[in-house]
């Protein structure tokens, strides 16, 4: 089997090609793809190295999947390309996911909207994917009807660029910044760009794309967006209102037996999720679960994963594995 890793040189790539070693496909030709600048770089996989080619390069070696993290310009230029060439894609930018014939997944929730003529398939946006897969089941059993959610996100979804500008601004040295303003002992409610509506392209991610993927355009969202000086992962605080009343003790059970996520919530011992604990680690860990003592049907979470791994790398690579399962 043929797989071209697209993007292969940044943040994501990189993380993709360690989640590919890590899951089994050690031994299947790894084309690793990326813009012209890293045209003949060396990528470790599994112990050797290999060279990197240009996009176009891949595309010819007719791979038979091809998974992106390059950015929604080079997606929407070379994922249509690949598929040309019976490629299917699953692509980790913004650049599909609101198209209505392109399907958006969460495996452990919506693998099933995958048709066998599909060759585009989108990754969902980092922050979506934690919340939803600890809200899912719930959502089956008691019905979601609002979402209020604030992000604390870790700079490495910016990339790069992000991570050496705290590193230097932590020595008290001046960087290149990829933020408008410093990173350490900061944090800014800005994540992407803003919209006229004073909501960013980030915070309306949550809105569109957790629709999409529970399969519910009622849902009600509401987020704000927050960058933290973090590497380890994203955090989200979770406001949820059911149509329907829950029991909390059967909420928590609900939480701690959906596939993917893990309970870690014991306050009376100091053990709450944490990006620190949760970096490196594919699950989604959720705690602080206690009733909203101020409206009727409402429960609170607090929602942390690894945004390089769950949220973006592991998610695309379990897309991968279950297409490899059922084609």
């Amino acid at each position: 089997m043929k797989i071209a890793v697209v993007g292969a040189t940044g943040l994501v790539g990189g993380v993709m090609l360690k989640v590919l070693e890590e899951r089994g496909f050690a031994n299947n030709e790894i084309i690793p793809a990326a813009s012209p600048k890293s045209v003949g770089k060396k990528v470790l996989f599994a112990g050797r190295e290999l060279t990197v080619v240009s996009v176009e390069d891949a595309i010819a070696q007719k791979p038979d999947y091809a998974i992106f993290s390059a950015g929604a310009t080079a997606s929407k230029t070379y994922a249509p390309k690949f598929a040309e060439v019976g490629t299917t894609v699953v692509d980790n930018s913004s650049a599909w996911r609101k198209d209505a014939d392109k399907p958006l997944v969460v495996p452990e929730i919506n693998i099933d909207v995958v048709k066998p003529s599909d060759r585009i398939i989108a990754n969902p946006n980092c922050s979506t994917i934690q919340m939803v897969l600890a809200v899912s089941k719930l959502h089956e059993k008691y019905g979601i009807k609002r979402i209020v959610i604030s992000t604390y996100q870790s700079i490495t979804g910016t990339g790069l660029k992000a991570i050496r500008q705290l590193e230097a601004e932590e020595r008290g040295e001046q960087a290149d910044r990829a933020y408008p303003y410093e990173i350490h002992r900061n944090l800014f409610p800005h994540g992407g760009d803003f919209n006229a509506d004073g909501y960013t392209t980030e915070e309306q991610k949550l809105v569109d794309e957790t629709r999409k993927i529970l399969r519910d355009p009622s849902i009600m969202i509401s987020a704000t967006v927050a960058r933290v000086p973090v590497v380890g992962g994203h955090s989200e605080s979770v406001n949820v209102e059911f149509r329907n009343e829950f029991d909390l003790n059967e909420a928590i059970d609900i939480i701690a037996n959906t596939e993917g996520v893990t309970l870690y919530d014991n306050p009376s011992e100091n053990i709450y999720p944490m990006p620190i604990m949760a970096e490196s680690k594919d699950d989604v860990f959720v705690g602080r679960i206690r009733r909203d003592p101020s409206q009727p049907k409402t429960l609170n979470l607090w929602v942390v994963a690894d945004n390089l791994r769950k949220g973006a790398a592991t998610n695309a690579i379990e897309i991968l594995q279950k297409l490899i399962e059922t084609r």
